[in-house]
């Protein structure tokens, strides 16, 4: 049977869908009718996957929805998508172009089936968006803090502080409550919390924003992470190499576990040493700590086993 690869391009009233390699197309309201047209549409045709991007709330029904109808979905960053359609010569941009490139990027690149549980991960993540809003607004008014000068002004700001890390903690506990009520995001947790330096918030961060975890090979981890040094050579040129891309969030939960490392995990705190005695600066040290550090994690991940310490 040959492989039917779908895309879906995804926008506020409509979705755009084409399939592969048969060349259908349909348009849709994005909205419950037209999920069910689309299920009427694939019909008894096994679809391989359907792949979309993500777009803010707009997607969100889509998903739930065709993962309980158990449904191959595979959602892609949309910065790739267009550069494989820019890779590909395609220019133009409509809803109709697009779903036919994410049709094809799909086909050729197979990109990661979603798990069963994204339901729970599209709380967990809308959560951790509201608590990285929380943190900035924390850090503005404790700026603000330091220029005022008028009671009033003082007072609100302070009780706006209290708020928030009030606010907070409420969205750090609903985090915590939802990873403990499912059986799988508890155990991969408690083995994140096993390594040295990595506490509650950077765990529950990289179960949120990179769940890929322990379905990668190491350098997969350390590129997802933006961890991966990007070498640059042409010819009889070599040039330095540097980190690129990733996943921000991720880069900045593992700064302070990776300083915490290089004092509590021997092997981390080895590995920094040693970087510093080869006259490595300190910024790229900890680098290499963070890269290990995630190395590490979806190591212990893909072996479902909390970390212990070496023997010696």
């Amino acid at each position: 049977m040959t492989d039917i690869t779908i895309g879906a391009d995804i926008s506020k009233d409509h979705i755009d869908l084409h399939s592969l390699p048969d060349g259908r197309i349909l348009k849709v309201a994005n909205d419950r009718k037209g999920f069910a047209a689309i299920l009427k549409w694939i019909g008894t045709r096994s679809a391989t996957r359907i792949v979309y991007e993500p777009t803010g709330p707009y997607h969100k029904a889509f998903e739930r929805f065709m993962m309980v109808q158990g449904l191959a979905l595979a959602k892609v960053n949309p910065r790739f998508a267009r550069r494989f359609a820019e890779a590909t010569g395609r220019l133009a941009k409509t809803d109709r172009i697009d779903a036919a490139m994410l049709a094809r990027y799909g086909a050729l690149l197979e990109p990661r089936i979603l798990q069963a549980n994204t339901q729970i991960h599209n709380d967990l993540k809308e959560l951790h968006v509201a608590r990285l809003a929380l943190i900035k607004d924390r850090t503005a008014a404790k700026n603000r803090s330091k220029t005022l000068s008028n009671s009033l002004l003082k007072r609100h700001n302070a009780e706006r502080l209290r708020q928030i890390e009030r606010q907070i903690k409420a969205v750090d506990d609903a985090i915590m409550a939802l990873i403990a009520e499912d059986a799988a995001l508890k155990a991969r947790f408690d083995i994140l919390v096993s390594i040295p330096g990595v506490a509650q918030v950077t765990a529950f961060t990289l179960l949120i924003e990179m769940p890929e975890l322990g379905e990668l090979d190491e350098k997969a981890a350390a590129a997802l992470a933006g961890l991966a040094p990007m070498s640059r050579q042409s010819g009889r040129w070599t040039g330095r190499a540097f980190i690129a891309g990733g996943r921000a969030i991720v880069r900045h939960a593992l700064y302070m576990p990776a300083l915490v490392a290089c004092r509590r995990n021997p092997d981390l705190s080895a590995k920094y040493d040693q970087l510093k005695a080869a006259g490595k600066p300190s910024k790229i040290a900890i680098t290499a700590v963070m890269r290990k550090l995630i190395v590490l994690a979806n190591a212990l991940l893909k072996k479902n086993r909390k970390w212990v310490p070496k023997i010696t």
